[in-house]
């Protein structure tokens, strides 16, 4: 199901992308973009993060949405 707003989007999906994975990175993880999201290796499982929804997902995390909420987990 695409977004309601397509336009809006595109244009904030790249700041994004690069603010959550300065964070990241900031962190210490080395993080790859793959497509519209950011995959990062925590605790020797993969986490992926797609930064226009804010969802993070992984074994050694807890779901949830927010970039905040998954760089408290991680730190």
């Amino acid at each position: 199901m695409p977004r309601l707003d397509i336009k809006r989007q595109l244009k904030i999906e790249p700041k994004r992308i690069q603010y959550a994975k300065n964070k990241i990175e900031a962190l210490g993880y080395e993080v790859k973009i793959v497509g519209k999201c950011l995959i990062f290796d925590f605790c020797w499982e993969q986490i992926v993060f797609y930064p226009y929804s804010g969802w993070a997902t992984g074994k050694t995390i807890n779901d949830g949405r927010g970039l905040n909420k998954l760089l408290d987990q991680i730190i």
